[in-house]
C-alpha cells in the first residue's frame, strides 16, 4: 500500500510537472498552426517577458500595472517580429524561417540584457509552496496553481478562436493560407496577432517558470524541454500540446525514481528526449498531429 501511494506521488508530481512544459509548448503550437515556423526565439519570449515584468515590479510598478505594461511591449513586439523577420520571409523553405527564429532569440535575449540587465532576479507571486495531503499523496500547491493556469490558458485560447472573428480567421488560416488569401483575410494582421497571443502564453509560462527557478537568462532553455512535448503531441495540436506534456513530465519523474538507480541516476534531463526519438520513428506527426500527404 505504501509503495502504491509512493507511485502516486511521483506520477502526480511528474503529471503537474509536465502541464509547466506544456505552457511554453503551446507557444510554439499557437505560431506553427498559422505560419509552418517552429519559432525556437519562443524561449526568449518566455524570458523578455518575465525580466520585463520583474523589472518593472521591482522598481515600484504595482503588480497588474506591470502585466499590463509587459503585455503592451509583447504586443509591439509581436508586431515588430511578423513585419521585420517574418513579412520579408514569405514563402521561403522553413528552414530559413526556423533559422531566423533562431536569430531572434539571440536578439530578443540581447535586447533584455541591455534593457534590463544581467541580474538574477527572485520572483514572489504570492503562492507558498505548502505540500498538502489528498488520499496520502502529497501534492505542491504551486504545482496545483500552475496546472489550474494552465487549463484556464487552455480554455480561454480555445473560446477565443472558435468564437471571435479573429479566431475564425485564425483556424482558416490555419488551415489553408492560399484559400484564406482567396477570400480577403489578411495574412500579415493574423500573423501579428498570433505572435502576439504566443508573447501572453510566453508571459505566463515566465511567471511561472520565474517563480520556481528564478528569472535569469538560462530560463530561455527552458524551451528545450517543450521540443519533446511537442514531438509526442504534434506541432500544430494545442490539445496535444498538454497530452505530451502530461507525458514527458509523468514518465521523466517515473524514469528517475525506478529506472534511475540502475543507470546512475540523472536520467530525468535526458529521459524524455529518449521517448521522443522512439516516438519520431513509430509516428512522426505526435499523437494529434496533422499527417502531411504529398501528391506525386
Amino acid at each position: 500500500m505504501e509503495e502504491f501511494q509512493f507511485f502516486l506521488e511521483v506520477l502526480v508530481g511528474g503529471l503537474l510537472s509536465g502541464v509547466m512544459y506544456s505552457l511554453v509548448a503551446i507557444g510554439f503550437v499557437l505560431i506553427y498552426k498559422t505560419s509552418g515556423v517552429l519559432n525556437f526565439a519562443q524561449g526568449a519570449l518566455l524570458l523578455f517577458a518575465a525580466l520585463t515584468f520583474v523589472s518593472l515590479h521591482e522598481r515600484g510598478v504595482p503588480f497588474w500595472a506591470s502585466i499590463g505594461l509587459t503585455l503592451v511591449l509583447l504586443a509591439i513586439l509581436g508586431t515588430l517580429i511578423e513585419r521585420v523577420v517574418l513579412r520579408p520571409l514569405v514563402n521561403q523553405p522553413p528552414i530559413t524561417l526556423f533559422l531566423a527564429t533562431l536569430g531572434l532569440s539571440y536578439v530578443i535575449e540581447g535586447g533584455a540584457q541591455l534593457l534590463w540587465g544581467t541580474q538574477v532576479h527572485g520572483l514572489d507571486l504570492g503562492i507558498e509552496d505548502i505540500p498538502f495531503e489528498v488520499g496520502g499523496v502529497f501534492i505542491s500547491s504551486f504545482d496545483l496553481f500552475a496546472a489550474a493556469t494552465a487549463a484556464l490558458m487552455v480554455t480561454l485560447i480555445t473560446l477565443f478562436f472558435r468564437y471571435t472573428r479573429v479566431g475564425l480567421a485564425f483556424r482558416a488560416v490555419a488551415d489553408d493560407q492560399f484559400a484564406a488569401l482567396a477570400v480577403g483575410l489578411r495574412l500579415t494582421r493574423i500573423w501579428a496577432i498570433v505572435w502576439t497571443a504566443s508573447g501572453v502564453v510566453a508571459l505566463v509560462a515566465g511567471l511561472l517558470w520565474g517563480a520556481r527557478l528564478g528569472v535569469q537568462f538560462s530560463l530561455s532553455l527552458v524551451v528545450l524541454k517543450a521540443l519533446p512535448v511537442l514531438v509526442l503531441g504534434g506541432f500544430d495540436s494545442i490539445a496535444g500540446a498538454i497530452v505530451g506534456g502530461l507525458i514527458v513530465g509523468a514518465a521523466e519523474k517515473l524514469a528517475e525514481v525506478y529506472i534511475g538507480p540502475f543507470l546512475g541516476g540523472g536520467i530525468e534531463s535526458w529521459f524524455a528526449y529518449v521517448i521522443a526519438l522512439a516516438f519520431l520513428l513509430v509516428r512522426p506527426s505526435g499523437l494529434f498531429g496533422q499527417r502531411l500527404v504529398e501528391r506525386v
